[in-house]
């Protein structure tokens, strides 16, 4: 059974939480690949955050909320491709008080409704550093199969890190449903 958990649209009002969670170089390059510096700052947020703001986005930014409506997670569609209906899933996090509750199944779960039910994708991939086993693990507990791996892939600091490349199939998300 998994938490009861919401998403609603991430806004500016919750940058301060997001930039509290993120504590560190590696750990910001683990959330988020390259695309943000340490430390995360409100300017790195509001430019990113630009393209939520077309009128057919390619991102789509969440805020995870808990039945209290506390903000416990965040977590993005993202490189959405209306035309061969596809996207990937992006920066998923759960709030560190909050981890171990279920809240990641729960914000992948209804991330997945979204991208399957709302907007009619076929295929939704994600990328997830193989040291990451319990993001790996929630991943297969929503219906994601590994397709592959990066070899040393990302570099930090003196070493690299390799990804595990996965995907749901819009037939495989019915059927597990």
């Amino acid at each position: 059974m998994t938490a009861d958990i919401t998403l609603r649209p991430f806004t500016e009002d919750d940058f301060d939480k997001l930039i509290e969670w993120v504590d560190s170089p590696s750990f910001l390059l683990q959330w988020a690949g390259p695309i943000f510096s340490y430390p995360l700052g409100e300017s790195q947020l509001r430019e990113h955050l630009e393209a939520t703001n077309d009128p057919e986005p390619s991102r789509l930014a969440f805020k995870a909320v808990d039945s209290t409506e506390q903000m416990v997670g965040y977590v993005e569609l993202n490189t959405i491709d209306r035309r061969n209906l596809s996207a990937s899933v992006s920066r998923v996090i759960v709030s560190p008080d909050e981890r171990g509750r279920g809240h990641g199944t729960s914000m992948l779960y209804r991330l997945l409704e979204i991208g399957f039910e709302e907007l009619g994708l076929h295929r939704i991939e994600l990328r997830v550093f193989d040291f990451n086993e319990s993001a790996i693990t929630c991943y297969e507990k929503v219906g994601f199969t590994r397709e592959g791996t990066l070899r040393e892939a990302r570099r930090h600091e003196d070493e690299y890190w390799t990804l595990v490349q996965m995907s749901v199939l819009e037939d495989e998300w019915r059927t597990s449903t």
